[in-house]
This record gives structure tokens, sequence and C-alpha cells, in this order.
């Protein structure tokens, strides 16, 4: 699971391209974030001079177009990917980030990818050059540029095995606050836990108490204010800087039982069942039958489009996907029966038409026919058989059709040339239709197997998605 943030750097006011440049390069090069070097990869650059190589390429392109540098030029852009704590190794998360950055770029721009370590969370920042490798043109930062890095992600991130966010929302909170529920406690938070639990272990006094968090690993100083340091701590936290049940006082009344604490628990989420986060969890379960059934059919890559799609177009239970595709085909059908009505009744136009030509041209030599009698009607039949057989055949049509008065020509005309125009408008859509039905039939095929859905649990998710 990963997210990402793409932002494009400026030089900014009292600055040099070369400082602003230097500046962000120096950042994320840090050695004591990126395992002193060990977790730098470049791409067309040399990472110890990235910033002078940027520099140089676009002095070359001022050469060679003839451009000169505005003051809001976008210099580089700056490409942040975090990850879940505890999913990936650091050098998975480099390589992930390098061919990110390879993705979007397509390889014509110079870029750096620098993991670091030093946080709770492994984080990937990419640094690459606005300029182009060839010095003749600069990457242009799109319309829904950030969707196509997240899905870019995505799609990196499942293909190695790693969780993507079934629901993403769009935020400008920091990480912490896209963690939810998962993001570390803090240092009081800690602490105010520690308390707690120390507390839980049945004290029998104060100084059993201070024995208790000693032992599970605090600092206890006591003075004027009674404060703890936790684990690994940087410096003594005051009690009386807690919340209100974790002062000296409310510790020593919640001892002797003047001062009850209900237990901190988190309220309890009802979680919707979700496609996604299921296929994720097979995908992850290599040794699967399901997985190898799959696997030996498809690839990762496949089934990586597949959760992207399911995920753009929020199918998240096969009931809504099975729906889903039963309302695609049956708009489908109903285009394809229009327009096969439509070309059916243009058909029958045409065949009107060249039986309405052949009366006319006819019809005279049939009336005359139709006068005589005897040898005379014999002799005339014998040398207009054609025409006449032709008259009685156009006849013979009308009676079938049910017509007492035939349509003009002109009307026919028309009425054919509507069809006509309405079939045209309807092709577009029809085709477009019928793509969608290919790929949610695919994506499907594709999670039924994976999944391996049997037709007992397909119909109990149909009647889920029908309530």
């Amino acid at each position: 699971m990963a997210t990402t943030r793409l932002m494009p750097l400026h030089s900014g006011k009292g600055r040099t391209v070369a400082e602003a440049l230097g500046r962000v390069t120096d950042y994320v090069e840090n050695p004591e974030k990126t395992n002193g070097g060990d977790l730098v990869t470049a791409y067309q650059c040399n990472p110890s001079i990235a910033d002078q190589e940027f520099l140089f390429s676009k002095r070359q392109y001022a050469a060679i177009t003839g451009r000169e540098r505005k003051d809001n030029d976008v210099i580089a852009y700056h490409l942040r990917q975090s990850f879940k704590p505890g999913e990936i190794t650091p050098g998975l998360a480099n390589k992930i980030g390098y061919d990110l950055a390879m993705s979007l770029t397509k390889g014509k721009h110079a870029f750096i990818v620098c993991t670091h370590i030093d946080k709770h969370h492994i984080h990937s920042h990419i640094v690459f050059n606005s300029t182009a490798i060839d010095c003749t043109r600069k990457f242009r930062n799109f319309w829904r540029s950030s969707f196509t890095v997240r899905r870019i992600s995505d799609m990196l991130c499942l293909e190695n095995g790693l969780s993507v966010i079934a629901e993403p929302k769009p935020s400008r909170g920091s990480y912490g606050t896209w963690l939810g529920e998962g993001k570390p406690l803090t240092v009081r938070g800690q602490l105010e836990q520690m308390i707690d639990t120390a507390l839980g272990q049945g004290c029998k006094d104060f100084d059993s108490f201070l024995a208790a968090m000693k032992t599970a690993g605090a600092e206890v100083k006591r003075g004027k204010h009674l404060a703890f340091k936790i684990p690994n701590g940087k410096r003594f936290v005051r009690c009386n800087s807690l919340g209100a049940d974790y002062s000296e006082t409310a510790i020593i009344e919640r001892i002797s039982g003047k001062r009850i604490v209900a237990p901190r628990t988190k309220a309890a989420v009802k979680s919707k069942p979700n496609l996604l986060i299921d296929i994720q969890a097979k995908m992850q379960q290599v040794s699967s039958p399901g997985f190898e059934r799959w696997a030996k059919i498809f690839n990762l890559k496949e089934m990586a489009k597949t959760v992207i799609y399911l995920q753009e177009n929020n199918l998240t239970n096969l009931g809504e996907l099975e729906k889903t595709c039963d309302a695609a085909s049956q708009k489908f059908n109903d285009f394809g029966n229009q327009i096969k009505a439509a070309e059916q009744r243009m058909k029958d136009i045409s065949e009107l038409q060249r039986h309405i030509g052949t009366y006319s041209k006819t019809r005279e030599v049939y009336v005359q026919y139709r006068k005589l009698t005897g040898r005379k009607r014999e002799k005339f039949y014998e040398q207009h058989r054609s025409e006449i057989t032709a008259c009685q055949a156009a006849k013979r049509y009308f009676d079938s059709l049910g017509l007492k008065k035939l349509p003009s020509i002109q009307s026919l005309k028309q009425e054919y040339a509507k069809l006509e125009a309405e079939n045209k408008k309807r092709y577009p859509e029809y085709k477009q239709t019928r793509e969608k039905i290919i790929e949610l039939l695919t994506a499907k095929n594709n999670v039924e197997r994976i999944l391996g859905v049997t037709e007992k649990e397909k119909y109990c998710d149909r009647q889920q998605g029908a309530r």
C-alpha cells in the first residue's frame, strides 16, 4: 500500500536554480536517511552531482531552443511515495520507486530515487528533471497527473504482492492522517497506555505501581512533579501534562479505588465486504490452490489491471460486479435489437420500393390484360408474360403486407434516411457498450478464478447485492 504526491519545484524567491536544485537533492540524498547512500539509485545522471547535471541540461535547452527561463518555470518535479509500515523492505521500495519514475517519465527524463528509512514508515523521494534528456522539450504537468501517478503506483504495488487502498479518497493531510486507525501512538499515548497496563496489574500501593512501570521499561523521576520516560524515549514527560486520569493524584485515587477509569476501547466499525481486499489477500497467498490455478493461465500484471479496474469503477463486491455486468449486457442487447430492427425495416423498405417500381412499370400492361378475354387474352399473355408475372408478384407482395394504398416512393426514402441516421448515432455507443462488457466480463472471470467462487456463493452475492 502506498500513497503518492507529485509536487512541481520552482527556484523560489531569493534563490537561484542551482541553489534550489542543490537544496532538494541534498535533502533527499541525506546519508542518514538512506542507509549511508545505499538506497539511492539514479537514471541518466550521477546522484552525487545530479543537481549540476540537471542545471547543465537546462542551459543546453536554452541554447538549442532559444527559449529563456521564466521566474515561474518548473525546474524539477518531486514525487513522494510512502508505504504502509511493515509491508515492504527498503530495497523493494527503492525498486518500485525507480519503476514508477521510469513509467511516468517514459525514460525521457533523468531522475534520482532516494528511499528514506528514518521514519516509522518507509518512503521514497523521486526527483526528476523537468528538462528532457535530449534537451529539446520539458515535462508538462498534465491534467489528472496525480491520478495517473497513483494508478501507476497501485499497479506496481499489486504486481509486487503489496496491498493498495481499496477506496482511496483525496486528502491533503499528513501521512498519519492517511494511516487513520493504523497510525502509531504518540509518546504521550504510549505512556498513558503503559500507566493503564501497570494499574491493571493490581497494584496495592503507589510504590508497587512505580515498580510495575520500571519493570515495563519506563524511567521514573520524582520531585515536584512525577515524570516518566518511555523506553527509547528522548525526554521525560510529566504526568500532569497527560489526561485528567493520569496525574499523580489521579493515579493514587485509581490505586485506592476512589477513581474508576473505564478501559479505552475504540468503537467497533462494521466494515462492508470489500472485493478488492479479498482479492489482495488472495494475491498475497501465493501458495493457495486458487492462486496457483489462476497463475498458470494469467499473471500478476493482468490481475493488477483487474484490481485497478474494479477500484476505478467502485465495484467492491461480486454482487455489484454481476449487477453491473447484467445491466451492461441488457443495454448492449437493447442497442443490438434496435439496430437489427432498424436494419430489417430498411431491408423491407428497399424490397417494397423495388416492388412498387416494378408495379408502376407493369401496371398498364396488366390492366390491358385484365380487359381482354378468350384467344386475345391468351395471345396477349404470351406476348407480355414477364410484365404480367412481375405485376402479379408485386400485387401478392402488397397483399401479404395488407397494403390497401401504396406509400409514395418519397415517403419511403425519407423513412429509410431517418432509420439510417438513427443507426449511425447508435453505432458508437453500441461499440462502447460492447467494449465495456468485454472489460466487465474479463474482470468478473479473473475475480472468480482467483477467489474460486462457486455457483452457490455467486447466488448469495447476487441476493445480497439486490438488497
